[in-house]
């Protein structure tokens, strides 16, 4: 498989490459500063959404099919998302995408303030929130390149992890006081502020030229070139799957963290923010993991055993008789979620050629929109045999396809990028 050439130049004397080596470039600070304000803000947002709708109508349901409107648009639109940020200024798309969701994030603190907290406005909003996001993530990450030597990129994506991490703990614990003392929403004007952060710090990066290929062809031929480039790299179709089966089966389960705080372990909203300030505390161990092993993570059979551990991990914390014992297996998760994720993304990053990027990590950003689907078939099944058997249930799919890719798919064990 053709590797593609830097997108940056790297130094006559290349420095030694360890776990915060993407620090070391001016345009990646910038970066990291303005995301790490916003992915602050996304979790106020989502934790006070999440609450309003728990608290407010007291059902499993809503709660999925509100994350649903979040998620379904960027499954659907991600991929067309994809095939723009290979066609223009990565950074202008990015602006455009920000400005936008910032006048959503308005929208809603309007409507929980003035219209009652109507849930089908919500609903709504949390749609359009999610037809933004799907062509701000692939030039997001498709930006990253643009911003490292490829020698860091392990670096790069692992501390991207760790911020967004980091977020959960802030987030969560920023709005539990907001709530508290501000009102909900206060949660979703503070979201809102946030992107301006985003934009400034766009504006300051200071990139390469990037030769932006020009053919006369529609957006759809664009799309359809993307597909033909995936399926003639049978490997990226393979990180592709690995990457969706555990997002649908697996990862809702920080959405549903409201369900066990309110019905399982009866903790309340100070619970859910302990909680998901937990998990992102293991996601933050399990992100320097990835980035401390930068060599290993470029394998897929590390890859593999963080994929299955993270599922092994949800039955034990599904299985818990209480909080206290949740606790190890919540951390657990948390590391082992975000330690398999960096090791694909980092993986799938070294592989594609720069001229696919946006559209391959597109077809990854379809996950986003998988998440809700994944949340809303959890609650399904928790109506019907209740959460902890539900979520022990789903994370045992994972648990097999792991094992089953181990056994089966030796190529795919034996990758190394």
């Amino acid at each position: 498989m053709t590797i593609p050439a830097d997108a940056v130049d790297i130094p006559a004397e290349t420095p030694r490459y360890g776990t915060f080596a993407a620090l070391r470039y001016r345009n990646y600070r910038l970066f990291w500063c303005g995301n790490a304000i916003s992915f602050v803000g996304d979790w106020l947002d989502q934790i006070a959404l999440n609450w309003l709708v728990i608290s407010t109508t007291n059902d499993p349901v809503m709660l999925g099919l509100v994350n649903l409107g979040r998620g379904l648009p960027i499954m659907l639109f991600a991929l067309f998302g994809g095939v723009i940020a290979d066609r223009v200024n990565r950074r202008t798309m990015l602006i455009c995408t920000q400005f936008l969701a910032m006048m959503v994030a308005i929208g809603l603190a309007c409507t929980v303030a003035f219209f009652g907290a109507s849930i089908w406005l919500i609903m709504l909003l949390a749609t359009c929130r999610g037809l933004i996001v799907s062509f701000n993530l692939p030039a997001r990450h498709s930006l990253v390149y643009q911003l490292v030597p490829r020698e860091a990129m392990a670096s790069a994506v692992s501390i991207n992890s760790i911020t967004i991490n980091m977020a959960k703990i802030v987030g969560p614990l920023a709005s539990a006081a907001l709530i508290s003392s501000l009102g909900i929403t206060a949660c979703f004007i503070a979201n809102a502020l946030s992107f301006t952060a985003v934009m400034i710090m766009l504006l300051m990066l200071d990139l390469p030229d990037r030769k932006v290929e020009r053919k006369p062809e529609s957006l759809l031929a664009s799309l359809v070139g993307g597909f033909t480039y995936m399926r003639s790299e049978p490997v990226l179709l393979m990180l592709v799957a690995v990457a969706l089966v555990p997002t649908f089966f697996c990862q809702p389960y920080i959405q549903f963290l409201a369900v066990f705080s309110a019905q399982v372990f009866d903790a309340g909203a100070s619970g859910l923010g302990f909680m998901t300030a937990l998990a992102a505390t293991g996601s933050i161990c399990g992100g320097l993991l990835a980035s401390r092993l930068q060599r290993d993570a470029r394998r897929g059979s590390t890859m593999l055993i963080f994929m299955g551990s993270f599922a092994i991990a949800l039955i034990a914390f599904a299985a818990a008789p209480n909080i206290y014992w949740a606790i190890p297996a919540l951390f657990a998760a948390g590391a082992m979620h975000i330690a398999y994720n960096s090791s694909n993304n980092t993986i799938l990053q070294l592989t594609v050629d720069d001229a696919y990027r946006g559209r391959v990590l597109s077809s990854l950003f379809m996950t986003r929109g998988l998440m809700p689907m994944g949340t809303a078939t959890m609650a399904l099944f928790s109506a019907a045999v209740g959460p902890r058997l539900a979520m022990g249930l789903m994370a045992s799919v994972v648990a097999c396809f792991a094992l089953l890719l181990w056994v089966w798919m030796p190529r795919l064990r034996q990758l190394e990028a």
